[in-house]
């Protein structure tokens, strides 16, 4: 297995579409160079935000085989995997590994609402099924699945399990991982509007969305907390919590979208059953986005 040593702000990456719905890899790739180029520290592709679900498989290899030659080893490179099956998702991680990745995010299978024995399987099989270190992500609100801490115990055998992503959005979590499981596992919040009171407790990684749109204030944001800066790290969530809210919503993927188009970043472009905002909604997400954007803080020149 690859030694692992993640940490910092690892974007779940949007996937980019052409206006008829196929894939724009050479977007999708310039969007990575300029979250890289924020001062991001890792890639996670194919999770929610990515749409994994409404990619077919082989252009979900072909998402991962552009990205892993195109970042070239400058961060590393995760993909989301979210399967229907747990045979199918073992296919995809092995397949992912022959790819050259350096890590799979991996979620309970989909559709079907497993129950503690047959989840704590599913993840024990998928971590079997390559040699890639994994990060575990529980996301109850939108899958139905609760993977607990006392779940967390009983898969700490298993090596190949190095990371959780919260996303329960029930901060307490990150303390009784801690509680339950020591150092075990390394643990990143999931949740945007959530992560200065991660970091707080001891979250050492952050998955956000909205870091497709504004990469370097949450690089900002990171580094103020991890240097303990609390009260500018406090002033710069204040003005972020409404964008990061967004991160919370049914829809994130189409208002994490449209504000990436918004900072000029990349398209809205979303693929069926999803379909880009109109109407009222779409002029109150915008109100906030470019609220956000006329009043963003002032980007150090060097860190």
């Amino acid at each position: 297995m690859k030694a692992v040593s993640w940490e910092g702000v690892f974007p779940a990456a949007t996937t980019q579409f052409q206006s008829d719905g196929s894939l724009d890899l050479p977007a999708t790739l310039r969007h990575l160079d300029r979250m890289i180029d924020a001062g991001i520290h890792g890639l996670i592709m194919l999770g929610t935000v990515g749409e994994n679900c409404s990619l077919e498989y082989p252009e979900k290899l072909e998402v991962l085989k552009a990205t892993v030659a195109h970042v070239a080893g400058r961060v590393p490179v995760m993909s989301g995997v979210a399967e229907c099956t747990t045979a199918r998702a073992c296919k995809f991680a092995a397949d992912a590994q022959k790819l050259g990745l350096d890590g799979l995010m991996v979620l309970p299978a989909m559709v079907y609402k497993s129950d503690p024995r047959e989840t704590i399987a599913h993840f024990r099989a998928v971590a079997g099924a390559s040699d890639l270190p994994v990060m575990v992500y529980n996301n109850p609100i939108s899958y139905s699945v609760d993977i607990t801490p006392e779940m967390f115990v009983d898969l700490a055998d298993e090596p190949k399990l190095v990371a959780i992503k919260e996303s329960s959005e029930n901060v307490r979590r990150i303390t009784d991982l801690a509680n339950a499981c020591g150092d075990r596992y390394l643990l990143f919040c999931g949740v945007d509007d959530l992560v200065l009171e991660s970091l707080l407790l001891g979250a050492t990684g952050w998955v956000s969305g909205l870091v497709n749109a504004f990469p370097a204030e949450n690089r900002l944001l990171w580094d103020l907390a991890r240097a303990g800066r609390w009260d500018e790290a406090r002033a710069v969530y204040r003005w972020y919590t409404p964008l990061l809210h967004l991160d919370t919503h049914i829809k994130l993927v189409q208002y994490i979208k449209l504000a990436q188009q918004e900072c000029g970043m990349g398209s809205e472009m979303v693929r069926a059953p999803r379909l880009t905002i109109e109407g009222e909604e779409r002029e109150r997400v915008l109100a906030i986005i470019r609220r956000a954007i006329a009043t963003r803080p002032a980007i150090p020149a060097a860190r």
